[in-house]
């Protein structure tokens, strides 16, 4: 099952309200809160598409650059102890560090 929602380079949630009856989710990867949400499928995701237009329109508007939903970087905390694990697994296998991170999260998420 995938709960994301695609269209344009950007992704949203889908979560279901019981209290409300209806769906709803949000753009994720960018900051701020680009928020929809509909009574079907067809209505979440026309609200989705709506939604990034409007996003779009209003940062072409004001001349701002919209913002890209993934760079290639960011930060992530782990113990000391795990980091120095990581830090000589990578230089044991002649590997830096980012390209050993990024190996064990490709075979993770491939999964």
């Amino acid at each position: 099952m995938n709960n994301i929602l695609e269209y344009k380079d950007y992704y949203g949630t889908v979560e279901y309200s019981a209290d409300d009856n209806i769906l709803f989710g949000k753009v994720i990867g960018i900051n701020g809160l680009i928020s929809y949400e509909g009574e079907s499928v067809s209505e979440l995701k026309a609200d989705f598409e709506d939604a990034v237009d409007d996003y779009l329109l209003m940062c072409e508007e004001s001349g701002e650059e919209p913002q890209k939903t993934y760079k290639g970087s960011f930060n992530v905390r782990i113990s000391p102890a795990l980091h120095k694990s990581l830090a000589v697994y990578a230089a044991a296998h002649n590997r830096t560090l980012n390209s050993t991170v990024e190996q064990a999260i490709r075979e993770y998420v491939s999964r």
